[in-house]
């Protein structure tokens, strides 16, 4: 059965419906009308379901200015943790708000400051990366202490960013304060919003501002116009082999190698010709066992790759197949996959394997590795070049399966086969069933179903495994996502 692919231009697929032409968003509205569905929610059901990257806000600032209050207030419930003194908040932590209909996401740093060592410092380099990755950012200063020298050092920081800045005015509770606030124009940064984080006074003009400064849909950060090279992230733990790798599908020692576990500390970007092709491979540095406790080069190496991986839009996983599968492959994997890139598992050092080994590793692939079966495997060796040939169309492989597009009726007619032959589960007097359905993206692909009850994540995955038995979909995670909406009584 042969897939519908899409171009590799984002620009080629972009509707203003998902990734739905007229023709099928006028055939998906049809469907709904049919169920008795309203047409006005489930187009926002669609949207929800199908949007692609969501433009990023980073609340930046010094410690106890009250950024977490801040993004509690924006995000309407108490999630960020809070507390009366400097330092709680560490890493960068991501969540989505939602203002005048407008969709965004929301990154809380940890508080900034100059000069500062061991964890302050690393907390001050998660900020300075959410200011990087940001669209926009939001920076808050206490206005009942003013600007201080922290407060200018980060100003200057935000302009070598380029990035558009809104400056909010924080712990104005009152009329009383409000001339503290005009105080902060000193900081060149423009008007300065008064703002009361506690008490929600002014977030609504503040609001108003940072839709102004986001854009309404930020480019995607990973793929390039049409005929440039597709991008690949080499991942996995240091000393799997991947500067080896690099080197070998170069044919050249581009990347320095050597036993010490940790040489790479930089991405290295090499333009490659590969079976025909120009490809981006991206040696990054290795991943270790918890990021947050690694230190200077090393954990700066580690927020590279990450950023890396954001760009790229395939990502090969090195594992070393002579050492037993370690927690931290399955987390590396994980990455990937939550990341929704297309991925390849590559098991390097295969010459290395006796018999025994083998028969342990396909246990512990069987075990540890059964929720990305989907994923192309490639059997290699960096070191002697064995297989290598085999890693282009593995990676060919995924990227069509991450680019690939169901047509709505067709996909209806397989949920329709699908329910009658395999029905939910009866739960509580009730069985809910699968109604409609249709592919609101690609790049990963994403589905929306609209269903009449509550669909358990067992039936959710055995939805999931049957797409992938009879439309492909390989070598790239799935989203599927379930509206649940009575049925409006027809008129």
């Amino acid at each position: 059965m042969s897939n519908e692919n899409v171009g590799t231009s984002p620009e080629a697929t972009a509707f203003d419906h998902g990734e739905l032409d007229p023709a099928e968003y006028a055939e998906f509205l049809e469907l709904a009308a049919e169920e008795g569905f309203d047409a006005e929610d489930v187009d926002g059901d669609l949207a929800a379901a199908g949007h692609g990257p969501l433009p990023v806000l980073a609340v930046v600032g010094r410690p106890n200015v009250g950024k977490s209050t801040l993004v509690n207030r924006i995000i309407g419930r108490r999630e960020a943790v809070v507390e009366d003194r400097p330092g709680v908040t560490r890493d960068r932590v991501t969540y989505e708000a939602t203002w005048n209909g407008r969709r965004f996401k929301l990154v809380d740093t940890g508080g900034w400051e100059v000069d500062v060592l061991g964890i302050d410092a690393a907390v001050a380099a998660q900020a300075e990366f959410g200011i990087q990755s940001a669209d926009a950012v939001l920076f808050v200063v206490d206005a009942t202490v003013g600007a201080t020298d922290t407060d200018e050092a980060l100003v200057k920081l935000l302009r070598r960013s380029g990035k558009p800045v809104v400056l909010c005015a924080n712990k104005v509770d009152g009329p009383s304060t409000e001339a503290d606030a005009a105080m902060l124009w000193s900081l060149g940064l423009g008007e300065p919003f008064p703002v009361s984080a506690l008490h929600g006074r002014g977030s609504g003009d503040l609001l108003d501002a940072v839709m102004d400064a986001l854009p309404a849909a930020p480019p995607q950060t990973f793929g390039v116009p049409l005929g440039g090279p597709r991008r690949v992230a080499l991942l996995g733990r240091p000393n799997v082999g991947k500067s080896s790798l690099l080197n070998q599908v170069a044919g050249e020692e581009r990347v320095v190698v050597n036993e010490v576990a940790g040489t790479t500390r930089d991405p290295v970007d090499e333009l490659i010709e590969l079976g025909g092709k120009t490809w981006k491979f991206v040696d990054t540095a290795g991943i270790r066992r918890r990021v947050h406790l690694t230190e200077g080069a090393d954990f700066y190496a580690s927020l590279r790759t990450a950023s890396a991986l954001e760009k790229a839009e395939v990502a090969v996983i090195l594992i070393d197949a002579s050492e037993s599968l370690a927690e931290q492959d399955t987390r590396i994997i994980t990455m990937a996959v939550e990341a929704g890139r297309a991925v390849v598992i590559a098991y390097n050092k295969w010459d290395l394997l006796d018999e025994e080994r083998r028969y342990y590793l396909e246990r512990e692939i069987e075990k540890d590795l059964v929720q990305v079966r989907w994923a192309p495997r490639v059997n290699v060796s960096a070191r002697t070049g064995r297989h290598m040939e085999k890693l282009v169309p593995a990676i060919e492989t995924a990227l069509e399966g991450w680019e690939t597009r169901v047509p709505t009726g067709r996909l209806n007619s397989f949920l329709g086969e699908l329910v009658a032959a395999h029905p939910h589960p009866i739960r509580g007097g009730k069985q809910p069933r699968i109604l409609f359905g249709t592919q609101a993206g690609v790049r990963p692909p994403r589905f929306v179903l609209f269903a009449s009850g509550f669909l358990e994540a067992g039936y959710r995955r055995f939805v999931e495994r049957r797409l992938r038995e009879e439309f492909g979909f390989a070598g790239t995670p799935i989203s599927i996502s379930v509206r649940v909406r009575e049925k409006r009584r027809r008129k």
